[in-house]
């Protein structure tokens, strides 16, 4: 009895491009959609080769990759600079750009703008943007301009001054309401699906049961068509720890510092780098270049 092992290429040579086609026939079909943030080349490559159906380029980049307090100060710039990274590396996956502070806030036009940019210049499939019913124009217009919109409601960290922190978000009955009104406006304004964050997780399913379109949830429980996690959170990249909704599934935090200070160790010892780190010249040229110097 033979025993076939297949690896990253086996696997994807059957794989087809997951478009917003799919992400709504795996709800109509009860199955669950992953997804995962993603910010450069390596990251995306192996999520795609692991199967993900959709990559964020999530603007949590500010605060786990550019050390920013919050996603606030995050640009346009910085996240195409990002976006292109991902784009390069995922094939497979819907890559969906999420779109900074102040790039969509000034006028449904500028969204419109900075919308595009992120398909024509940073290889992204969608978009993502944050907020409810204020956001509605911006919706319209860039789904009219033919780019998919992905909706966030629940915490929206782009508001966290005017929500007062990374609070907890409707959890009273005409909190809880506002959001369901919401869900069902960026739904009819053209939202190709929506993300939960931070809401009871009630709340996430009643949406998710009232809602015709898929709703990806980030700390709003198990009853959402899927889920995202910020992917430095997953593998434990800071000392600091996961979120309470969140999973660490590797502590790469102490394994990298670990590989770090044994790197050090070796070159402060002479043990690296070793013979067979070495390239050297034939014995004639050395001879030659020996006479040659005196």
């Amino acid at each position: 009895m033979s025993t076939t092992v297949l690896n990253a290429t086996d696997l994807t040579s059957a794989r087809k491009k997951f478009t917003t086609r799919q992400f709504q026939g795996k709800k109509e079909r009860g199955e669950r959609i992953t997804m995962l943030t993603a910010y450069d080349y390596p990251t995306a490559l192996l999520m795609d080769q692991a199967g993900i159906d959709t990559i964020l380029v999530g603007d949590s980049l500010g605060m786990v990759v550019l050390g920013y307090e919050n996603t606030l100060p995050v640009t346009m710039e910085e996240m195409l600079h990002h976006a292109k990274a991902v784009g390069r590396g995922a094939r497979f996956a819907l890559k969906i750009g999420d779109m900074p502070f102040m790039s969509y806030q000034v006028s449904p036009q500028e969204a419109v703008r900075n919308a595009g940019r992120f398909l024509q210049e940073g290889g992204m499939d969608a978009v993502k943007l944050e907020g409810g019913s204020e956001r509605l124009d911006c919706v319209r217009l860039i789904v009219a301009a033919g780019i998919p919109v992905m909706g966030h409601i629940g915490l929206t960290p782009q508001s966290i001054h005017q929500l007062g922190g990374f609070r907890a978000q409707g959890k009273t009955a005409a909190a809880a309401q506002r959001l369901l009104e919401d869900a069902l406006a960026l739904q009819e304004a053209g939202c190709f699906g929506l993300v939960l964050e931070s809401v009871p997780a009630r709340l996430a399913a009643l949406l998710t049961a009232r809602l015709d379109i898929p709703t990806i949830g980030i700390g709003a429980g198990a009853g959402c068509d899927g889920q995202v996690l910020v992917s430095h959170d997953v593998l434990g990249w800071f000392e600091r720890g996961s979120p309470r909704f969140s999973r660490q599934y590797a502590n790469l935090h102490q394994l990298v510092g670990s590989v770090f200070e044994q790197y050090i160790q070796d070159v402060e010892t002479g043990s690296f780098p070793a013979v067979e780190h070495q390239t050297e010249m034939p014995d004639e040229e050395w001879a030659a270049l020996i006479k040659r110097i005196g």
